[in-house]
């Protein structure tokens, strides 16, 4: 599970920023929101607020460079757009089997050069006392090169910079090395990321294939979803009835090429009368059945999903439904983070905890990331206050102040000349 997030000079971020997703167990309300393991106490749900254009999915970009940068994918990472500096700071810390790890890394975005790493092990007594354990820190501009592994330190100063220290060196010969190596790559192996917007369908089609439990519960999650719905199959192609060129759906993520005889065979059954999903079914309707496969996937399995506009064509109370999945008691280690513009799920009282709201706000002088519990009960804000209505008097940031009867008043006046 995510723990926090840090990012400088980053996309849009050009301070740097702490997305923090640690619970604060003085507050014993909710607990069933917070993943309690070997001493770490995790929220696992987090909504993320804020303006169109403020920085929301920059702060999930940051999440998708760290992934493919842990994976040694092809990442694009960019130093913020009005400074001068090119080095990209990023970091994350995280829960794997029990155990809490921190890395963190300069990026120089002109050199292609990771020129800082540094990843230490976060142990915590009985009395809540932390520790940190430094498996690997190498610093190329101040020359300092420390590792668990003796014999690696020499090698550390003359090795290549285009990638992590784990992806230039054969880790078999490093013990400690070689473990970092399998953490970072189970933990980021362990994320998906996706966009409401452009919600790929093929990995519920890929699950909905296997006749198994994991294939009843998706189709369970869409009907319960849609009430009108009495089945939702996967199907051979001679039970498919073959539409005309005028009937092909009007979303274009759903017509790829290359999915999109996958996606005909998705059947819906209507009242006794089945019909092509991809034809018949709203846009809502389609992208719950895409984002099922991803949910039933990560409570099952105890992924951490992250996903932009949840709020995206679907009805509030969807949204709140899949929201209290992650937030049940019965979720032992899925985790679910997200950026949302619904206002509905701004409810301290019965969904969330105060720090699993978080703002993003800009304004001329920056960009701003905070959480709704930096805000006190002697600023008005509590566990009890009406949350909803704070946030559109403005009280709480991360609030848009549109002036579009500007435009309206520029339109009539040119029509009149004036």
């Amino acid at each position: 599970m995510i723990v926090e997030v840090r990012a400088k000079n980053c996309f849009i971020f050009e301070e740097e920023i702490i997305f923090s997703l640690k619970a604060d167990m003085r507050n014993k309300r909710l607990s069933s929101n917070v993943h309690m393991e070997n001493g770490f106490n995790v929220l696992k749900t987090t909504g993320i607020y804020g303006q169109n254009n403020a920085g929301k999915t920059c702060l999930l970009k940051c999440i998708r460079s760290i992934k493919q940068i842990l994976l040694n994918q092809r990442h694009i990472l960019v130093p913020n757009l009005f400074t001068k500096d090119p080095i990209c700071n990023l970091g994350i810390t995280f829960l794997w089997k029990a155990k809490e790890y921190s890395y963190d890394f300069q990026y120089h975005y002109e050199a292609n050069e990771f020129i800082y790493e540094r990843f230490v092990e976060i142990q915590r007594d009985i009395y809540g006392n932390e520790k940190e354990v430094v498996w690997i820190e190498k610093d190329c501009n101040e020359n300092i090169y420390k590792s668990m592994d003796e014999k690696l330190i020499d090698m550390m100063s003359i090795v290549s910079k285009n990638n992590l220290l784990c992806y230039l060196i054969d880790t078999k010969n490093f013990i400690k090395l070689n473990e970092l190596k399998c953490i970072i790559q189970g933990f980021a192996q362990n994320i998906d990321i996706i966009n409401m917007n452009n919600i790929p369908i093929q990995h519920t089609i890929e699950l909905m294939k296997n006749k198994n439990h994991i294939q009843e519960k998706i189709v369970d999650f869409i009907k319960n979803a849609d009430l009108y719905l009495d089945n939702y199959e996967y199907v051979d192609m001679e039970n498919i009835e073959v539409f005309s060129e005028e009937e092909k759906p009007e979303e274009k993520i759903f017509e790829l090429p290359d999915v999109m005889m996958d996606q005909i065979r998705l059947v819906s059954t209507y009242r006794g009368v089945k019909v092509p999903s991809t034809i018949f079914d709203s846009t809502g309707t389609k992208k719950i059945a895409a984002i099922a496969g991803y949910v039933i996937e990560a409570l099952e399995k105890g992924r951490i999903l992250i996903v932009d506009e949840l709020d995206s064509s679907i009805h509030f109370k969807l949204t709140r439904a899949i929201v209290s999945l992650f937030n049940n008691e019965l979720n032992n280690n899925a985790q679910m983070i997200f950026t949302v513009h619904d206002i509905n799920l701004l409810d301290c009282k019965r969904m969330f905890r105060k720090e699993q709201i978080w703002f993003v706000h800009k304004d001329r002088e920056g960009v701003y990331v905070y959480s709704l519990s930096d805000f006190t009960a002697q600023q008005g804000v509590r566990d009890t206050t009406d949350i909803i209505e704070k946030y559109r008097k403005g009280a709480l940031g991360a609030l848009p102040e549109p002036e579009l009867i500007n435009t309206l008043l520029s339109i009539k006046g040119n029509k009149n000349g004036k």
